[in-house]
Parts: C-alpha cells; structure tokens; sequence
C-alpha cells in the first residue's frame, strides 16, 4: 500500500470550516496527497469528535459530502484490536482512545502522515511505528 495522509479532529475540522489558521497549510497537504494518489483516511471516531450539535453535525456533513476524498475508517474488531495494540505499545490509557485511532489507521495502510494539532500525544502514540510521521499544524 501507498503512504497515506490521515486527519485528525483538528486538521478535518478546518477543512469542514474552510477557515481558521490551519486551513491553508491542511488544504495545501491534502491537495498534494491528492495529486500523489494518496489515499486520505479518519477515522470514525474523529467523527464523533467533531458532531456535537446540529450547526457542527452540519457542517461535518457538508464536508464529507463535498470532499468524497476523505475516506471514512470504521472501527470493526480486527482494527479495534488494533487501535487496543497501539495504546498497549505506548502505555496509553483509553483517555487517548481517539488518538490511537488516528496512529492505528496510519500503521494499518502502511504507514503515512498524520496531520495534527495534538503532535505530542500522538508522537508518543506512533513512536513505536518508523513508518508513521506526525505533522504539527
């Protein structure tokens, strides 16, 4: 498999919003993944993040129905072992569940780049992984 460029809350929430100080620099990463034939993935539970009420659940949908590149990763229970193994390999409790999701789904296409505005956490997370980059934003 092809590296892939993975979205956290953060990074998806500005390309949902079209604005803020992180959409440029996240639009310019996804375009460039798109040029390259990278698949763009988040997971699921970034999902759940970001739907907290109508006018967001709204805009979310919006975004998701306008940018089809953005592939949805569902939890099964192959990958929510999988996601079980990352925090296990980190020493992470589950308050970094959502996180995991993230790092797991880069791990499990082959790795890739993780954008972020957690770049701690998720360092942390992916540190077992060579094939894993975290990008702050």
């Amino acid at each position: 498999m092809s590296p892939v460029l993975v979205l956290d809350a953060e990074a998806l929430s500005s390309i949902a919003r079209q604005r803020g100080p992180r959409f440029q620099e996240v639009y310019a990463a996804v375009e460039a993944a798109r040029r390259l034939r990278r698949h763009i993935v988040t997971p699921a539970v970034t999902l759940a993040e970001l739907y907290r009420g109508p006018g967001h659940n709204q805009i979310v949908d919006s975004c998701l129905s306008r940018e089809t590149w953005v592939d949805i990763r569902d939890t099964d229970r192959a990958f929510a072992r999988f996601v079980g193994g990352v925090l296990a390999a980190a020493r992470a409790d589950s308050s970094e569940i959502a996180d995991a999701h993230v790092v797991a789904a880069a791990v499990q296409a082959g790795g890739g780049v993780i954008l972020t505005g957690d770049a701690i956490d998720l360092k942390r997370l992916s540190a077992p992984y060579s094939n894993v980059q975290v990008v702050p934003i």
